[in-house]
């Protein structure tokens, strides 16, 4: 049975695919791993096209992009057929936030070091909390340069949110592999964004079940 990991914030714009996307090519250096786009802007959708159409093989990713009535069967569905589940969810609280919520084991949000951001990640915790489900708050975007980034870790802390260890910075790199249909640790393994990505896909990997 997988383990399910839901990237979740009900404010559009806060990077959800991208973390999906460099997730799912984190586990699949060495795990099976399934994706599970019920975003309406199927931009993982796209990013996955792209990887599969790739002439150099990278290692393969089943994917889903079933909503709606069909979405609890396609969740139990997945979780038999590989190892790791990651779900990209819509950029508000609906019925299908609400079952990918509840079918996660850990429940990423991603936020940016902005008042719209963290004000609408408060919504997505109460979701999280009620379902009883573990939280964790990533930063994305952050400032490259350690003091300004320092700081914007200190306005994630102010709005009473505990921001993990690991952040990912505002780098051309995961822009560039995303266009590529990859992983940043795979489309440039020796960047510091490659180097952000991996400490963030440790930290996870110990969260998980």
């Amino acid at each position: 049975m997988a383990v399910v990991i839901t990237v979740a914030q009900q404010k559009g714009g806060a990077g959800k695919t991208m973390l999906a996307a460099n997730l799912s090519a984190a586990f699949a250096a060495h795990r099976r791993v399934a994706l599970l786009d019920i975003d309406p802007q199927r931009s993982l959708a796209r990013w996955h096209a792209i990887r599969t159409a790739r002439s150099s093989p990278s290692p393969s990713i089943a994917f889903s992009d079933v909503s709606g009535w069909r979405l609890s069967g396609e969740l139990d569905r997945l979780r038999r057929d590989c190892d790791v589940l990651v779900v990209d969810s819509p950029p508000q609280i609906d019925s299908d936030s609400r079952r990918a919520v509840r079918a996660a084991d850990l429940v990423l949000i991603p936020v940016q070091a902005s008042a719209p951001d963290l004000w609408a990640a408060e919504g997505t915790v109460t979701l999280a909390r009620a379902e009883k489900r573990p939280v964790a708050i990533v930063l994305n975007r952050a400032p490259t340069a350690r003091l300004q980034r320092e700081r914007a870790l200190g306005d994630v802390r102010l709005a009473g949110h505990t921001p993990l260890a690991a952040s990912l910075g505002n780098r051309t790199a995961f822009a560039h592999a995303f266009a590529a249909g990859l992983g940043v640790m795979e489309a440039a393994p020796r960047t510091a964004a490659a180097a952000e990505m991996l400490a963030l896909f440790k930290l996870i990997e110990e969260m998980l079940p």
